[in-house]
């Protein structure tokens, strides 16, 4: 995390409500804290519809969640990492209300969180879990933001 790793970094406000809030700069900020490699990532923001739809199909989950990964080429050779990552807004805006910490740290997190999955990062049991929001946390530290595991 310490070295800057090469991005290239497309940016698509499919919703637009957090094109001001959630500038492209700041994502590739964020994107870039948590490379552990070269990567080339498609940050895209969607409505609850869209989300909905792309959790249904691809994971058979009926609902929109926060963020989701689509890491390409996992099994290559490349040392480039390849990834969309979706998050959706009102599922974004809804869990930064509720858990009442700004939403630009919020989205913070779900980008680091989603940029992790895309390098293979997992938290489908406990010890990976454990290891992924140690790493989530020590990311979001280098961001001067606040650990998002910690107690509110």
């Amino acid at each position: 995390m310490t070295a800057r790793n090469k991005l290239s970094l497309a940016v698509q406000y499919a919703d637009p409500r957090l094109k001001e809030s959630v500038p492209r700069a700041q994502l590739r900020r964020w994107a870039q804290a948590a490379l552990l490699a070269p990567a080339e990532l498609t940050i895209r923001f969607v409505d609850a519809e869209e989300g909905r739809e792309l959790n249904r199909g691809y994971r058979g989950k009926d609902y929109a969640t926060n963020v989701l990964t689509f890491a390409y080429g996992e099994d290559q050779e490349s040392a480039v990492t390849q990834a969309d990552i979706i998050l959706c807004t009102d599922v974004l805006q809804r869990e930064a209300k509720e858990q009442r910490i700004p939403l630009d740290y919020h989205a913070a997190h779900l980008v680091v969180h989603g940029v992790l999955h895309a390098q293979g990062y997992d938290h489908e049991n406990d010890e990976e879990a454990a290891e992924m929001e140690q790493l989530e946390t020590e990311i979001m530290a280098t961001l001067g933001l606040p650990d998002p595991y910690a107690e509110r």
